[in-house]
């Protein structure tokens, strides 16, 4: 009789390790799935977000005129100058509008427009007497701002009379920018204009015109805030 239980507690006892061997397979199996099932899912994510990124490399500079974007080197701009009869110069083509955060190589100087800095040049009647950054002007420029240019070879008296005028004027500024084709120069959102002097009649025509002028793209937009130099 001692011997029957012996052999029912055996068997009792293998059946349990049995259960315990079976349950710790299934236990890794489970282990593996999981393991599995994670490294799929990763991967997916990896690879769907490089789908997103390309997708959005390849939707263009103008898709989202507000995003910044450190790979668009160029102006963006396509066309060429016109000039009317009374000597501005107006961009017939596309001025780009895509914010950037590297050096931009214009078609024109100063530039009249095209890709720009995401932070504008202060222009609320500033003038500045070191050259400043064109990617940081042109910003000025979509806000509605006029912007004074000379050189080396404008008169001194021409540059105080005008750095008088900018100082009066909010949403203008003045710099020196020795590259360009004559000593000064009045520039806006896609026009630009040469006056032989500060007296000549075109500065206040230029002034009434575009300072807020319909040719602005962001009418309204701040001309304080942004850099200074």
């Amino acid at each position: 009789m001692g011997s029957g239980k012996n052999n029912s507690t055996a068997a009792r006892k293998a059946r349990i390790e049995e259960m315990r061997r079976a349950e710790r397979a299934r236990e890794r199996r489970n282990r593996v799935l999981t393991i599995a099932a994670s490294v799929v899912v990763v991967v997916g994510l990896v690879v769907g977000g490089v789908v997103l990124v390309n997708t959005q490399g390849d939707s263009g500079p103008d898709k989202d005129l507000s995003s910044p974007s450190g790979d668009a080197k160029g102006s963006g701009n396509t066309g060429h100058f016109t000039t009317g009869k009374d000597g501005v110069k107006t961009w017939s083509g596309k001025l780009a509008r895509t914010h950037v955060t590297t050096k931009v190589s214009y078609p024109m100087h100063p530039p009249v427009g095209g890709n720009h800095n995401p932070v504008w040049l202060n222009c609320n009647g500033d003038v500045y007497t070191e050259p400043v950054a064109n990617e940081n002007a042109v910003h000025s420029l979509e806000h509605g701002a006029v912007w004074v240019t000379y050189t080396g070879k404008a008169p001194k008296a021409d540059v105080d009379a005008l750095a008088a005028k900018v100082k009066k004027t909010p949403y203008s500024l003045m710099s020196p920018y020795e590259n360009q084709d004559a000593p000064l120069l009045l520039s806006a959102w896609g026009h630009q204009v040469a006056v032989k002097s500060a007296k000549d009649p075109e500065v206040d025509k230029f002034f009434a015109a575009y300072v807020q002028g319909p040719q602005t793209p962001e009418p309204g937009a701040s001309c304080t805030g942004g850099v200074m130099k």
